[in-house]
């Protein structure tokens, strides 16, 4: 059952983290999030291939990077859920590492596009 798969996925602090971020920002690769969450690779690895096959996120690939994103069809259903944790400490404290990096543009993508990130 597709939804039993979602409210899984959310059980999870780790996984409500990472989507808490991809959330924020378009898209993260896999050393970003490791960089902001201080998780393993492996870890990282682990709990995005789960969020990949719960259907909540996508991935698309450039040159040796791979960039993660919320699939557009549960954009509407996770931002509901996460209008009601945007208060929440830990989520907090992980914007503001991502800001940082941002500012000192260390993100992959802004590697690559050398785009400025919005905050």
């Amino acid at each position: 059952m597709f939804g039993a798969q979602i409210f899984k996925a959310f059980s999870d602090e780790s996984r409500v983290r990472i989507l808490f971020l991809l959330h924020h920002y378009d898209e993260l690769c896999i050393s970003d999030m490791e960089h902001i969450l201080e998780f393993t690779q492996t870890k990282t690895s682990r709990h995005l291939t789960y969020l990949k096959n719960s259907g909540l996120v996508g991935f698309r690939k450039q040159d040796q990077w791979v960039f993660y994103h919320i699939k557009e069809e549960v954009k509407d259903f996770v931002s509901q859920i996460f209008h009601y944790l945007h208060k929440d400490p830990i989520l907090l404290k992980d914007l503001d590492i991502i800001k940082v990096l941002a500012s000192n543009r260390e993100l992959a993508q802004h590697k690559i596009y050398g785009k400025q990130l919005t905050v």
